[in-house]
């Protein structure tokens, strides 16, 4: 008697069985089928909205944070903006088939290099619901089949679009399996899930450390992190005054629940403008805790600790601290910082590329934002996440990011002697 699979085994053997179809679809059918989704998106935000609240009742509830029930809601203009992501997306060039390298051998033979589909993609991510559009328009798009699996407080709006995600599918020439999420919310499941390796060919997480640490410890199968951000902007002593206060407040401020977001400002120590830098920053309601130097400007502001050099606040509060230079400054960074986004505020060319070079980061900037580490902002269309690592992918990852090689070797009856 054959045994009985289970849920998550049937999940990843028929995600297994639709990555081989779509692997296999043009462009055209890929980019109508993208188009009929941002319809659905488009014509169902009542649809969308409804689920949703009932998702921010859960989390308001549970006592989840300000910041956390800002990543969970949507509204009307999110709704839009989740729909004009998947066009986005429709629009971008197409990452399969392309040919990396032709080689002609002297012995005749023909080799090529071309991209395709990873295969089956498992994404593992937390509060942000439209993470799933984008999530499945870019593995539709660059050919792959998905497996979902984000976060119980977001459960509900999760169904609500992969619902209109397959309502669009059933209207095209796709596997219903294509986009398939994971409608439970045990936590077991997701164990089961990081051992699928038979059938799920890479695994991505997004979200906090605590996520990142688990699917690390229990995964078989390999990993892509998109890990948490702990950014950085540094004001030289060269620093223009109005460039480093607007760049500083955008980086913190703008939205502060997001990874790409500064949560440590280091200033020169010689920079005549500390004080009404972080002065601004108190003005536009951010908690600042910093060094010695730093209390000398503000007695009534508290310490920072070592824990807070670490942390992620994903909140309006940031950590100051003043440096000699911008070695320490460099220095400070590749120690505490996560590798993602950090910028320099400086009109000194030798110390810009100084920090350009050597700051160990996937997106360094000279005068500008760090809230611009972003696929839509760097031209991608959308993301994945931002990848914290080096291997495969780093940075915002892009359709290409969702693809690997493939050797084509045309011969003639070669043999090797």
């Amino acid at each position: 008697m054959p045994v009985q699979k289970s849920y998550i085994e049937k999940i990843a053997i028929n995600a297994k069985s639709a990555s081989y179809d779509i692997a296999v679809k043009g462009t055209n059918e890929k980019n109508s089928l993208l188009n009929l989704i941002a319809g659905e998106l488009n014509e169902n935000h009542d649809l969308i909205i409804e689920a949703n609240k009932r998702d921010i009742a859960y989390a308001n509830k549970t006592g989840k944070s300000k910041a956390f029930i800002d990543r969970l809601t949507l509204d009307h203009k999110r709704i839009d903006s989740m729909a004009k992501t998947v066009k986005d997306i429709a629009l971008q060039p197409d990452p399969i088939g392309g040919g990396d390298m032709i080689i002609k051998r002297p012995n005749g033979l023909k080799i090529m290099k071309i991209r395709v589909p990873i295969g089956v993609v498992a994404i593992i991510y937390e509060s942000r619901p439209n993470v799933t559009s984008d999530i499945a328009a870019m593995t539709l798009k660059s050919g792959n089949s998905v497996i979902l699996r984000g976060g119980k407080e977001s459960i509900h709006s999760n169904r609500a679009i992969v619902g209109l995600i397959h309502d669009a599918i059933k209207k095209s020439k796709f596997p219903a399996d294509a986009v398939q999420l994971v409608d439970k919310t045990d936590y077991k499941l997701m164990t089961e899930l990081l051992k699928m390796n038979n059938y799920i060919d890479v695994i991505i997480p997004r979200g906090g450390e605590n996520l990142i640490n688990f699917v690390v410890e229990n995964s078989t199968i390999p990993i892509i992190k998109h890990d948490k951000g702990i950014c950085h902007v540094f004001v030289d002593k060269s620093a223009d005054k109005i460039k480093a206060e607007k760049i500083t407040i955008n980086s913190k401020v703008q939205k502060p629940s997001v990874c790409n977001a500064a949560e440590t400002l280091l200033i020169h120590k010689k920079y005549e403008h500390a004080k009404s830098l972080i002065q601004a920053l108190l003005d536009n309601g951010v908690e600042v805790v910093g060094d010695a130097g730093v209390l000398q400007l503000f007695k009534q502001l508290k310490p920072a600790t070592e824990e807070d050099w670490h942390t992620e606040y994903l909140d309006l509060k940031i950590s100051v601290r003043m440096v000699d230079d911008v070695e320490k400054a460099i220095e400070h960074i590749n120690h505490y910082g996560s590798h993602l986004s950090d910028t320099i505020v400086s009109e000194c060319y030798q110390n810009i590329q100084l920090f350009l070079d050597r700051v160990d980061s996937a997106a360094v900037y000279a005068n500008a934002s760090t809230r611009f580490t972003d696929g839509g902002e760097f031209g991608l269309g959308a993301e994945v996440g931002i990848s914290t690592q080096k291997i495969h992918v780093r940075g915002p990852m892009g359709l290409e990011g969702l693809t690997t090689a493939k050797w084509i070797v045309y011969g003639d009856g070669q043999i090797r002697e």
